[in-house]
């Protein structure tokens, strides 16, 4: 997964995405990847949705389009939506048995939600005191935690979320690790943190072959976690920093990044090159750093260009 290529939906930023008590606590504790954006935002740029037709994940758009046909009215009622990669308990941590869950937050009418479920027929499943719910016939299930937040995603995503948010497994709120990385984002309305794991997967895409250079083992064995915002409010601005065991490892890192980044300009067409050079990395007591910004119609033409095709697409 490359940096922007991991991203569910990319709204401007008016307010910040920030994750409820119950939604944090729905979210199994051992999470690659958790992305959190404004989804109410989401249609007044349209950079913003030129950006989400191209790069939405097929995992995430598969979630994204089963809520939307379920009925549930998502772009009305919905103000906050998250996804989660997992991985489920036991499966170990190499990424084996990673599950996608959706969580959605706003004012959802859920009296008129269980009339249309009623009047339909649709079959509930219990857990406990949970009901679930499917989503249409594509295996997709929803279950409500309250008024105002619901957990979506296949059925064995949606169950672990209820057992972390019930308590019988470890939750979102225990991983002191991640926990400690929201501060400095979930101001923004749109970001992301990932664990090591999800780092070394993301860097390795946004490399490419430089991934394969021996200077690369040594970065990728002393990544600890990052994280990425992005901000569509006056123009294009992205930035991400990815935490590394020392300083010169950072350094490392980002003469890498520059090699790749001067290799994408000098086969670059006259805007790829500009976008090379709206892009800064640097490193910074331990800390790789990437900040890259242009205004809307820059970022619209690099969003056809073999470039970001390249960058993103993978």
């Amino acid at each position: 997964m490359a940096v922007l290529a991991t991203m569910a939906t990319v709204p401007i930023a008016l307010h910040a995405a920030q994750l409820s008590g119950d939604a944090r606590a729905s979210i199994p504790r051992d999470v690659q990847q958790i992305i959190v954006v404004d989804y109410r935002q989401m249609q007044n740029s349209p950079a913003a949705m030129q950006l989400k037709d191209r790069v939405l994940p097929p995992e995430l758009k598969h979630l994204e389009t089963a809520l939307k046909n379920s009925g549930l009215q998502v772009d009305q009622d919905a103000d906050t939506l998250a996804f989660a990669a997992f991985r489920m308990p036991g499966t170990g941590g190499e990424g084996t048995g990673t599950r996608i869950l959706g969580v959605a937050q706003g004012q959802f009418n859920t009296q008129a939600i269980m009339a249309k479920f009623a009047k339909d027929k649709t079959k509930v499943t219990m857990l406990r005191n949970n009901a679930i719910y499917p989503m249409g016939s594509g295996g997709m299930s929803v279950a409500f935690l309250n008024q105002t937040t619901m957990v979506f995603g296949d059925r064995e995503a949606v169950r672990a979320a209820l057992n972390a948010r019930d308590g019988l497994e470890p939750n979102f709120l225990q991983n002191n690790e991640m926990m400690a990385e929201m501060p400095s984002v979930d101001s923004q309305a749109v970001w992301s943190i990932l664990d090591q794991k999800g780092t070394q997967t993301m860097m390795k895409s946004v490399l490419g072959a430089a991934a394969g250079l021996a200077d690369y083992d040594t970065v990728k064995n002393r990544m600890k976690d990052a994280s990425y915002t992005m901000d569509f409010s006056n123009g294009v601005r992205f930035n991400m920093s990815v935490d590394m065991s020392d300083t010169i490892t950072a350094a490392t890192a980002a003469t890498i990044m520059k090699g790749v980044a001067l290799m994408k300009k000098s086969s670059g067409s006259a805007l790829e090159k500009s976008a090379v050079d709206d892009t800064t990395i640097d490193s910074n007591a331990g800390v790789l750093t990437v900040a890259y910004s242009s205004s809307d119609s820059q970022f619209a033409g690099l969003l056809t260009s073999p470039l970001f095709q390249q960058v993103v697409v993978k």
